[in-house]
């Protein structure tokens, strides 16, 4: 839900829901995640999947009693569902229709599920665009009256485009952001829009893959596996000592679902943890933290100062744009490696590079970059103490 913000933040709004997330198991069965069912409309409150990730309208021919209908999808919920748990979606338990339309590229191939896949009972998708001209609104006013929103940050403009959508189609309740982060969308305007309009983002739908990306770029470094595959090349049997990770110290920046991912998958190793985020009390009794920072200047070179490997997981937003910056990169540990999850323009890039440079840092795994894609003029795409991932 579209909230105001309490502690006089320049963001707009808060979200109050969590994560969707859906993958197809075939053509007839689909697995779906969704938000804790307090924090979603009522009228998509009763257990059954998203329909914001599937497409097209429910055959006919599975609801005739060929088949048994209550057996036709499955669904499962990241928040409280064990491994390999799930859930049957019962039509008669379905309250009213989702009506979706999406603010994306057509073309976009992330949204095939979406565009082109088989929807779930009580959901219909209504067609894709990337600008108010794209649809008929005329028709869709009158006719359909869409109440879902689907975005999708292959929109180009989308934080100007969709309180213009929102203005044009009054029936909308409900928007969702396909990906974790909403900067894309986010904007004054979108802020001035009624209380009544519910805003979720995928929240911990990268989660895990990130965290086992941070822990590889930790070993990447600690176990110099750029070495390993010289030597190979080189048929040199050379040995050489290695870092452990046990004992490091994990500085963690953006202590919020990736980051707490990454601090549990680095305590399992044995690693100490040290978090930095707006609102430290947040995190006093949290078993995964040795020490918890807030998010002032002082804070994070501090956190730089005695972390060997420190994991950047902030959202872009006013405050955090360029937050990690030439002064935070001074004050680094020697040997520090530097892990960027979050946002590009959290980092401020050219002073990263200077820091590789001078060999004030150990190296950097980066999987976002201000420009993106990374410009091949860039000076990263050389440097032998980066791993780069697209």
């Amino acid at each position: 839900k579209v909230v105001r913000s309490s502690n006089n933040s320049t963001m707009p709004f808060v979200l109050r829901s969590t994560s969707f997330l859906t993958g197809f198991l075939d053509s007839t069965y689909s697995a779906t995640k969704f938000p804790r069912s307090s924090t979603i409309p009522s009228f998509f409150r009763r257990s059954h999947p998203s329909p914001l990730t599937s497409t097209r309208p429910f055959a006919a021919s599975r609801m005739d009693g060929s088949k048994d209908s209550s057996k036709q999808k499955k669904y499962w919920n990241r928040e409280d569902s064990a491994h390999g748990e799930y859930s049957y979606l019962d039509p008669n338990k379905i309250v009213r229709e989702a009506k979706i339309v999406s603010l994306s590229d057509p073309e976009d191939p992330a949204n095939i599920a979406l565009f082109h896949g088989t929807m779930p009972p009580g959901a219909t998708f209504l067609g894709a665009g990337m600008t108010p001209n794209d649809f008929d609104i005329e028709e869709l006013n009158s006719v359909h009256k869409p109440n879902v929103l689907f975005m999708s940050p292959s929109c180009p403009n989308a934080a100007k485009i969709l309180p213009e959508l929102l203005s044009a189609v009054p029936s909308l309740e409900w928007v969702h952001a396909r990906s974790a982060g909403i900067d894309f969308i986010s904007s004054p305007e979108l802020g001035a829009t009624p209380e009544s309009v519910y805003v979720t983002n995928a929240k911990g739908q990268f989660s895990s893959t990130l965290a086992e990306y941070t822990m590889m770029a930790c070993s990447y470094f600690a176990k110099d596996l750029p070495r390993l595959m010289r030597q190979k090349k080189s048929k040199n049997w050379g040995k050489y000592n290695v870092d452990e990770l046990r004992g490091k110290t994990m500085g963690i920046v953006g202590y919020g679902d990736i980051g707490r991912a990454c601090a549990k998958l680095a305590s399992v190793y044995g690693m100490r943890i040290i978090a930095l985020r707006r609102n430290p009390a947040l995190s006093e009794d949290d078993p995964l933290c040795d020490t918890v920072y807030g998010t002032d200047k002082k804070s994070l070179n501090q956190l730089m100062s005695e972390s060997d490997y420190v994991v950047c997981s902030a959202p872009s937003t006013i405050e955090t744009r360029g937050m990690v910056n030439a002064d935070a990169f001074k004050a680094a540990k020697d040997g520090l490696v530097f892990i960027n999850l979050g946002r590009g323009p959290v980092v401020d890039e050219n002073a990263m590079i200077e820091a590789l440079k001078e060999g004030r840092l150990k190296g950097a795994a980066l999987d976002v970059f201000t420009v993106e894609p990374l410009p091949q003029e860039s000076e990263l795409w050389e440097l032998e103490n980066v791993l780069l991932s697209p």
